[in-house]
């Protein structure tokens, strides 16, 4: 199936390489499911054709996902030399108790002992993400956490509010009482212990769930958030060219088939005006760069900027939002309720 599931993914690089119009790629990232099941060898072969159909700038960001107890000495150093320049780890927590609630295989040693290694190996560009809000995480463990990551000199740091998803496991278990359900409370004071804590080690809170060190932001998360055209390859994978969003179907034989078919794997959505000024607002305004409203009138007409503006009022009056000159960003005090005010400046058609 892996050889299969290589020969498929080469063929759709091949096939796409016109959707981004000739734009020369800045970041590469293997990501979604767990790509470290790859071997360096299958790795470069991937890279390579890409290299061979798409510009790729020389020194393009090439990340790679990795739980921690996929991580050896030994794999770390060939993938590096197959091209992979920045290690994206999820960490989640140190503690046993927490990584066997959310059903994690690995153990909090190892995910020490992962970061030490992806160091040792020379990577200087690494993320690593936590979990706060997990019922049984004290403040004080949760600040552990934090420390622990901060004293290993990481230089970006993902944070993520603890979500039940619906039809899970865990859902089961809440509604059943036999797990502890998720505090607003206790997720909103561990958001603010992580913000204290980074902002005092000199990260910048740039976005809503990542922080950097002199500069390390993701070069490939920020263009998300920036608006940059990407695309994606492989099941389940999405792509945006400002103009259509595009998904890829999700099941791996069905892809397979597909494109060794020449059949549909493709779904595409023509993106409308209030869908595009939406997601401009979502992802600008999760960022500290903010929504530019000059930008914003000059693309969506200032018939909308306007009433974008009106809306906003009183957001700001209560302290949730700021405006400098004509760049508005959420601020301290609304980060925690960032969801919550983007969605509340959603145009409907």
């Amino acid at each position: 199936m892996k050889g299969a599931f290589l020969n498929a993914l080469q063929l759709e690089i091949a096939a796409r390489k016109n959707y981004l119009e000739g734009k020369t790629i800045q970041s590469i990232y293997f990501g979604g499911g767990t790509p470290s099941v790859l071997s360096a060898n299958e790795i470069s072969l991937i890279l390579s054709t890409i290299y061979a159909n798409y510009a790729v700038d020389e020194n393009a960001e090439i990340t790679m996902e990795a739980n921690p107890d996929d991580i050896h000495a030994t794999y770390l150093r060939d993938v590096k030399l197959a091209g992979i320049n920045r290690m994206s780890i999820g960490i989640q927590s140190f503690y046993d108790r927490d990584l066997v609630w959310m059903n994690r295989s690995h153990t909090g040693v190892q995910a020490a002992q992962c970061l030490d290694l992806i160091i040792q190996a020379g990577f200087d560009k690494i993320t690593a993400d936590l979990i706060y809000g997990i019922p049984m995480l004290s403040h004080q463990e949760w600040a552990i956490n934090i420390d622990t990551v901060i004293a290993k000199g990481i230089g970006h740091i993902s944070c993520y509010a603890l979500t039940v998803e619906p039809k899970t496991a865990l859902q089961y278990l809440i509604a059943k009482g036999k797990s502890v359900p998720i505090s607003d409370q206790h997720t909103a004071e561990q958001f603010e212990i992580l913000q204290q804590k980074l902002s005092a080690a000199t990260f910048e809170h740039y976005e809503i769930s990542n922080f950097a060190k002199n500069g390390q932001y993701a070069l490939h998360n920020s263009s998300y958030w920036l608006g940059n055209h990407y695309l994606g390859l492989g099941p389940s994978a999405h792509s945006f060219n400002g103009r259509t969003r595009e998904w890829n179907v999700s099941n791996n034989a069905l892809y397979i088939k597909s494109i060794e078919n020449n059949g549909s794997y493709i779904e595409t959505e023509l993106l409308d005006v209030y869908t595009q000024m939406n997601e401009k607002i979502m992802t600008s305004l999760r960022t500290m760069w903010g929504l530019d409203m000059y930008k914003f009138e000059m693309q969506f007409g200032k018939a909308n900027a306007t009433t974008l503006l009106s809306e906003m009022k009183e957001l700001m009056l209560q302290g949730l939002l700021q405006n400098d000159n004509g760049v508005v960003t959420i601020s301290q005090k609304g980060k925690i309720l960032a969801d919550g005010i983007i969605s509340d400046l959603f145009f409907t058609d």
